[in-house]
């Protein structure tokens, strides 16, 4: 098994960066994926918690080997719950591949919560994944495996940071921040 993990913060406050998330796709630095589709999406109507349901399809450049060894295609599905909870400001969101999850598993968690030293201002983007290749039988190509999913996923991991920062930069620099009173 393969673990990645990685955290920063967004200049931008909580509220911002979770109207941003749902803008994420698609932008030019994530070309891969290609496709969205809500699936799912309720209030609970005492925790005021949305649960969203998500389908991404993605196309990935398999290695020739892989695609030969496997079977499949460029075309990959993955699932991802999210959790967005007002009252507290955090965010969380789980995705696993469904495509080829009888090789290989990639389970990815996300959060997004408020900095600690400056909540008003800035979110704190904590991610981490677990790829586990299920080839115990040949574990010479499982751990070949495990790492070309490692090294697409830490390039994924960088353009999905840049774009996710165009995406709010687009969305909120250069317009008026809230206030909380007004003179």
């Amino acid at each position: 098994m393969v673990y990645f993990s990685q955290q920063f913060n967004y200049n931008h406050p909580w509220s911002h960066v979770v109207i941003g998330m749902w803008h994420k796709y698609p932008n030019p630095h994530c070309s891969h994926v290609v496709t969205v589709d809500v699936l799912d999406r309720t209030v609970d109507p005492r925790t005021g918690i949305i649960r969203t349901e998500r389908m991404l399809g993605c196309k990935q450049k398999a290695p020739i080997w892989v695609v030969k060894l496997f079977g499949g295609s460029e075309d990959a599905y993955v699932r991802e719950i999210s959790f967005v909870d007002p009252s507290t400001q955090t965010t969380s969101i789980t995705s696993v591949n469904l495509s080829l999850s009888q090789f290989a598993t990639c389970y990815e968690q996300i959060h997004y919560l408020p900095s600690p030293t400056n909540p008003s201002t800035q979110t704190v983007f904590r991610q981490t994944a677990e790829i586990q290749a299920r080839m115990a039988i040949w574990r010479s190509m499982s751990d070949r495996v495990e790492n070309w999913l490692a090294e697409r996923f830490e390039q994924n991991a960088l353009r999905g940071k840049l774009g996710f920062s165009d995406v709010l930069r687009s969305l909120w620099d250069g317009k008026e921040q809230p206030h909380s009173a007004h003179s």
